[in-house]
Order: C-alpha cells, then structure tokens, then sequence
C-alpha cells in the first residue's frame, strides 16, 4: 500500500488548510449511512427481541468506522482517476486539502480502532468479517478488479454487500441463512445501481482509461444488462415472503419497488432522454433504502400481530 501512495497522481501541491469537514468527506458518509442502515435492518431481524444495547451500539460504530477506513483508502488509491472526472475532482485528497499520507494515517486510525470495538464489544465473526469486507472493497475491488475488469462492480460488489450480515451476526454471533439473503439482495442490487451511473460518466471513466461496461461493451450492451439484472433483483426482493422471513408488508412494499425500477430500466432501455441514466441512478439508491426500511416495518408489525 505504501507503493500506491507513493506513485501517481500526487493531488494538488495547494498549502490548503485542512478541516473536520475534508476528513468527514472522505468518508463518503452518504454511503456509510445507506450501509449502516442494511446492517441496522440486519441486526433487527436476527431476533424478535429487544436488541442487546451493547452489540447494537458497537456494531454500528465498529462497522461504520471499518467502512468509513475503506472509503478513506479509495479516496486515496483513486486519486489520479477521481482528477479526471467532473464527479470527483473537487475531493480533498485530489484538491491538496489532505495528503495522502494524512489520509492513509486516517484510515488506519479508523480501521485498528473500528475492529478493536468489533472484536472486544461485539464478537470475533463480525469483526473478521467486517475487515474482510474493508479488503475486498478497498484492496481488491479499488486495487485491482476496478482497473482489471468490466465486471468489476460485479464481482466487488460483494464488500459492500455484507453489511446486512455484519449486522445479523453482530447481534447473534452466527451466519444464517436469511442474513445470506439480504446480502443477495444488495448483491443484485448492485450493478443496475452503479451501471447507470456508469452510462452517465461514461466519458469520464474513458478518459480515465476505467473499463466500466459502458467504456468495454457499450452503452446499449450496459442498458440491456441493467435491464436484466433489474428483472432478477425483483425476483430476489420476493424471495424474503417466499421464504417466510417477512410478510404481505413487505410483499406489498417490495412489489411496488420493483415496479419503479422496472419503470427507469425499461425506459433507459427503449426511451432514454439525457437525464434517464442518472435518474435511475438515484431512484436505485431510493428503491434499496425503501426496501429495508419495509422490511424493518414488516417485522415489527408480524412480532405484534
């Protein structure tokens, strides 16, 4: 790791004043709370009782530290990529605000006291787990499948799909069938969510030298392959009520879900207009977070029937 800080684009030589806020940005913390809330939802359902206060508390803070310390490393590894593309070139690290140095020391401060709290507060599992997940997204998603691959989300997707079982197994210490389920999900979810994205900077990630699908197989080829993965998310989405983990709430909830991203796919698809890309790209990050919240309601609803 000391080898990528030291090679590439160093970020801007500005003597800028760093503050809380460069170093809270680096935590992508948009995206640390979307996780947080799959692992919170996570955490619910592995029992139908009150939640210990200790695991739920350190949980929480022990996995958004560790995530946290990911994107930290990301902001960091990418910076000769996040220069060239309108959606990045502002971050603290490419702009001089933190060095990379600085950002790297922030990160393993993060990490080291993120698992510390994993592992003496929680369990062994969660934290091992958690810092496996910090590796796959940072380490071999960034590192390498980003630059390696047009399946690159595909198969890195996995990292940031673990946190609803972080969640289930920071409350019971054990891997359960239900808690792989929603890590399916945010699995599937995955593609769609950022492919359309993709589409949207496709001339970013070009002149990037990225190979997202869009830059490798096209943007036609990337549509269908949205529109495909889409049709697979929804039947995944039912699988939760087929299973019998939740109910017609949920049923209901997830239906309704699925049709609205339906909808962007299918108009991305065979009707785009300039802004359809992106769209679907916001109503994605709507669809999963709905998604979870439905679930949370819906178990709490059956526990009072």
């Amino acid at each position: 790791m000391s080898k990528v800080l030291s090679q590439g684009y160093s970020g801007s030589t500005s003597n800028q004043t760093n503050s809380w806020r460069d170093y809270y940005e680096l935590t992508k913390p948009k995206v640390v709370m979307l996780l947080l809330l799959t692992a919170l939802v996570g955490m619910c359902l592995s029992t139908e009782g009150a939640l210990p206060i200790q695991n739920l508390l350190a949980g929480m803070l022990g996995i958004g530290m560790l995530s946290s310390a990911a994107a930290v490393i990301n902001h960091v590894v990418d910076r000769r990529i996040d220069s060239q593309m309108a959606r990045t070139f502002n971050r603290p690290v490419v702009k001089g605000k933190v060095s990379p140095k600085q950002a790297f020391i922030f990160a393993a401060v993060l990490g080291v006291v993120g698992y510390a709290i994993l592992e003496i507060w929680t369990n062994r599992l969660t934290a091992v787990l958690t810092l496996l997940s910090l590796v796959g997204y940072a380490v071999i998603y960034t590192l390498y499948l980003k630059r390696a691959t047009p399946q690159n989300i595909v198969i890195g997707g996995l990292a940031g799909a673990m946190p609803p079982l972080l969640g289930w197994t920071a409350i019971t210490g054990q891997i359960d069938p239900f808690a792989l389920l929603l890590v399916l999900i945010v699995f599937v979810w995955t593609p769609p969510h950022f492919w359309a994205l993709a589409i949207h900077r496709e001339k970013d990630y070009a002149k990037a030298e990225i190979p997202m699908l869009p830059v490798t197989h096209g943007v036609e080829f990337t549509k269908t392959s949205i529109l495909l993965y889409t049709v697979l998310l929804a039947l995944i989405c039912w699988m939760p009520y087929l299973a019998g983990m939740a109910g017609v709430i949920y049923l209901a909830g997830a239906t309704l879900l699925n049709a609205g991203f339906m909808y962007y796919a299918c108009k991305l698809k065979l009707a785009a207009e300039p802004e359809t890309a992106m769209k679907t790209f916001k109503f994605s990050i709507i669809h999963l977070m709905l998604l979870f919240v439905v679930l949370l309601v819906d178990h709490y609803f059956m526990l009072t029937l």
